[in-house]
């Protein structure tokens, strides 16, 4: 992984309502914005902006379901960072 990538991704998770949205979407599965949001206690629009950088950072993928966008966990993002993070640690 370049290492552009890696602070990226570190970035992203770094902020504390990210992190625990990523959390949440492990834990529970997909989700809309709206209920990330309540279930994290963000306003609306805090949670959309958290989301965009989440999907630019590759942690968080979505789908659109009607008139909704679908949240989810990307796990090969996850696993990549913690794949690298393995090589950090065995340095």
């Amino acid at each position: 992984m370049e290492l552009a990538t890696s602070v990226n991704l570190l970035s992203a998770l770094a902020q504390p309502t990210r992190y625990r949205c990523i959390a949440m979407l492990v834990e529970q599965g997909p989700c809309t914005a709206g209920a990330l949001a309540a279930g994290l206690g963000v306003p609306n629009n805090t949670m959309s902006s958290h989301l965009a950088i989440l999907t630019h950072a590759g942690l968080v993928s979505s789908v659109r379901e009607g008139r909704q966008i679908v949240y989810s966990a990307a796990v090969a993002g996850i696993a990549d960072l913690i794949e690298e993070l393995k090589l950090l640690a065995a340095a």
